[in-house]
């Protein structure tokens, strides 16, 4: 557990890449996404008075809140692994695939007696259950005990049907697997277990724009360090291929952030082994999205060898970035930041504002000349919790 800083860190390897991801061309993922009439790059904002405040050159904040009307990011994989998904089981070869492939009014009815299942701690069951509902297809999606209420809504507004169990995320997982291989459905889960290893790889291609959209906004000026968190670690090992892809020796100084009581990745590079380590247990962190126990493997093996810093944090260092975000320094602009957003930025914040952390602000490579970029993976997808947490309620 976190000491009275809240913050455990422990050295990654730093290394190259053997074999980057590279399941579908990116171009061809692009495609698909601009065939869609909603898609939009999320903005990616600069915080240039809070990198002055704290001594850096500059901090971009990519806001995901505002992706699709969905409030978070989880669209952008699950939208591209569900449509593949249906279109390896409708034997459709299009090339590069797009909405209007699936949207042919001929395939409406075989659409209809599709069944896809998810698992979900919110926002991705949310945005399964929203590709699925403008396809026209059905889905189901199991929520852990204790899923705020907000979110089981925000999953059922599109049709789904929604099954909540008595476990924790994991468990979910499993009990979504199980149901699929039962009744033949198409599991929709951007974690590797058995019958979903090629979706998640799909998943993870869609991730894999968002770093497409930081570049092309960025023109050229490179970030020298980025914090990513982990779930399961899907986006994070996406977001990371992408950038050595993409920049090579350039690539960004990466950090990954985990809750501390789903620290998987964290424990794994702790025991130093090469084993993968699982949380257990109730998970318990306001970061609902990031409360999983069980790591991606292809995550892992993108983040073992590669990342440079695996952190493990208490939940005081994501409202301490929620509240920064939400009430910026005058000149900059606010962000609406959830409980698994805001991670990121807190934990930039505490390593260049504690004393006591000057050795994770080492650990971080953080310095004037550090142009640091973080993810705000979603918005107030939870709108009691965002405001217990901004307006300082218990």
């Amino acid at each position: 557990m976190p000491d009275s800083t809240g913050i455990q860190f422990v050295a990654g390897q730093g290394g190259n890449l053997e074999k980057p991801i590279d399941e579908h061309p990116l171009d061809e993922v692009l495609a698909f996404y601009q065939s869609l009439p909603d898609y939009a790059p999320t903005p990616l904002i600069a915080l240039d008075r809070l990198a002055t405040h704290l001594g850096l050159e500059r901090i971009w904040v990519k806001d995901e809140g505002r992706r699709f009307g969905l409030k978070a990011f989880k669209a952008m994989g699950a939208t591209y692994g569900l449509c593949r998904a249906l279109a390896a089981r409708l034997d459709i070869e299009a090339r590069p695939l797009t909405l209007a492939a699936l949207a042919n009014p001929s395939l409406a009815p075989r659409l209809a007696q599709i069944t896809c299942i998810t698992a979900t701690d919110g926002n991705h069951g949310r945005a399964v259950a929203w590709a699925a509902h403008r396809i026209g297809c059905r889905a189901v999606v199991y929520m852990p005990r204790g899923t705020a209420q907000a979110r089981i809504d925000n999953v059922r507004m599109f049709g789904a049907t929604v099954e909540i169990i008595d476990g924790n995320y994991d468990q979910a997982v499993a009990l979504a697997a199980e149901a699929a291989q039962k009744h033949d459905w198409l599991l929709i889960q951007d974690t590797i277990g058995e019958g979903c290893e090629q979706v998640a790889r799909w998943i993870m291609d869609g991730y894999r724009i968002l770093v497409r959209e930081c570049l092309d906004a960025l023109d050229g000026v490179a970030p020298t360090h980025v914090v990513l968190q982990a779930g399961v670690g899907s986006f994070a090992g996406a977001i990371q291929a992408e950038l050595m892809a993409r920049l090579g020796g350039r690539r960004p100084h990466t950090t990954i952030v985990e809750p501390a009581r789903a620290a998987c990745f964290y424990q794994s590079a702790l025991a130093g082994d090469g084993r993968t380590r699982q949380a257990e247990g109730d998970l318990k962190t306001i970061m609902a999205g990031l409360a999983c126990g069980v790591p991606n493997p292809l995550a892992r093996e993108i983040l073992w060898p590669s990342a440079d810093l695996f952190t493990a944090c208490a939940d005081r260092v994501t409202r301490r970035g929620m509240r920064v975000l939400g009430n910026p320094l005058e000149g900059d602009p606010a962000v609406i930041s959830g409980e698994s957003g805001a991670v990121g930025l807190g934990l930039v914040y505490e390593a260049m504002t504690d004393r006591r952390l000057a050795g994770l602000k080492r650990a971080m490579g953080l310095a004037p000349s550090s142009r640091v970029l973080v993810f705000s993976t979603e918005a107030d997808t939870d709108p009691v919790m965002y405001r217990q947490v901004v307006w300082g309620g218990r």
